[in-house]
């Protein structure tokens, strides 16, 4: 018996079982709405079931995982928690559609000190809106209440994703040669990266709010930052699937040098012509107020291009007619030539 001779329970310990049940509850409506015919399983068991799909000569699976990194930290302060899961989702979607793999199932991971109801279903409404866009299924995951680990009112949250891809028709760099072309996504905006710079700027340096005004925006600097992650499975997968697309390069963590490169082959260059597009405004207000230099602009942000894909050189013009006729912002980026394995910028 504990010194103050009083029973031990796991409620006195900051963990409130009614308040996960209420959740738990939501959470299952929320997995069942995203549900195929595929999925063997239902919500609340202890592992998630799926169906091997039919159809695949080679079928290989493919899988990643992800966070969604400070950007949450923009999300408690805002008060909005439901845009951080579709974040969540289209950044693992658009991983594996780099390797051609249509997405198939996801799960989730949310950690916080005590868990909150409101906050938990916002998370998982994201989740589940972000699935069904992709045609996914959110199979499952875990909701972890641990008190004294987080702060109140904080939360992780991260996720597992896995798709399918015929191994013969998959992109990469093996199908990559010089003379190809490269075509460029447009992104929604800061996606999920570069959010300690962001932060740091106009939370500490400029002392700003969410509510404050975005500099050169009539957003507010909330819905700024919040703004989704895009997937391009829905323009690129058909694509994909048709052949099409050689090799893509999603626009990440060290922006357009360090992502292009991880799909160029040794004896390849790739020659961006920065002048081909205009870079948004928020990432330009972001240079001028930050005084940050190009460069590191260009390996932090995606700097307006979300996703690039290369293309063989007589394919370019009608893989661009295809996308602008079904109202996708692309254009031609770039191209590859015979060269060390580096990406130039222009």
């Amino acid at each position: 018996m504990p010194e103050d001779g009083t029973s031990l329970s796991y409620g006195g310990s900051g963990v409130d079982r009614e308040v996960a049940a209420r959740a738990k509850s939501r959470i299952a409506q929320l997995v069942e709405s995203t549900r195929t015919a595929d999925v063997v399983s239902r919500a609340g068991g202890f592992g998630g079931l799926f169906r091997v799909p039919v159809g695949y000569r080679k079928p290989v699976m493919v899988s990643s995982a992800d966070g969604v990194g400070t950007k949450l930290k923009v999300a408690m302060m805002a008060g909005r928690h439901d845009t951080v899961g579709v974040d969540l989702v289209n950044h693992c979607v658009n991983d594996i559609l780099v390797e051609g793999a249509r997405p198939l199932f996801f799960l989730d991971y949310i950690g916080m000190g005590r868990l909150e109801h409101d906050i938990v279903e916002a998370l998982v409404e994201g989740l589940a809106t972000g699935c069904r866009d992709n045609e996914c299924v959110l199979l499952g995951g875990e909701t972890a209440e641990m008190p004294d680990f987080y702060e109140p009112g904080e939360y992780d949250l991260a996720g597992f994703i896995v798709g399918m891809v015929d191994e013969d028709a998959r992109p990469g760099a093996h199908r990559v040669q010089a003379g190809n072309v490269l075509i460029a996504f447009e992104s929604s905006g800061f996606h999920t990266n570069g959010y300690s710079l962001l932060r740091r700027l106009f939370f500490d340096r400029l002392e700003m709010s969410v509510e404050d005004r975005y500099p050169d925006s009539d957003e507010s600097i909330g819905d700024v930052l919040l703004r989704p992650h895009r997937s391009y499975a829905p323009m690129l997968l058909p694509l994909i699937e048709h052949g099409r697309v050689r090799a893509l390069a999603h626009i990440t963590g060290g922006g357009v040098p360090e992502n292009l490169v991880r799909v160029l082959p040794e004896d390849v260059r790739a020659r961006v012509d920065s002048a081909s597009w205009s870079v948004p405004p928020e990432f330009a207000a972001v240079q001028r107020l930050g005084r940050v230099e190009r460069d590191e602009m260009f390996l932090t942000f995606n700097m307006g291009v979300g996703m690039i894909v290369v293309v063989a050189q007589e394919d370019a013009d009608s893989v661009l007619g295809d996308l602008r006729s079904g109202g996708v912002s692309a254009w031609i980026i770039g191209a590859l030539e015979a060269g060390a394995r580096e990406v130039v910028i222009t």
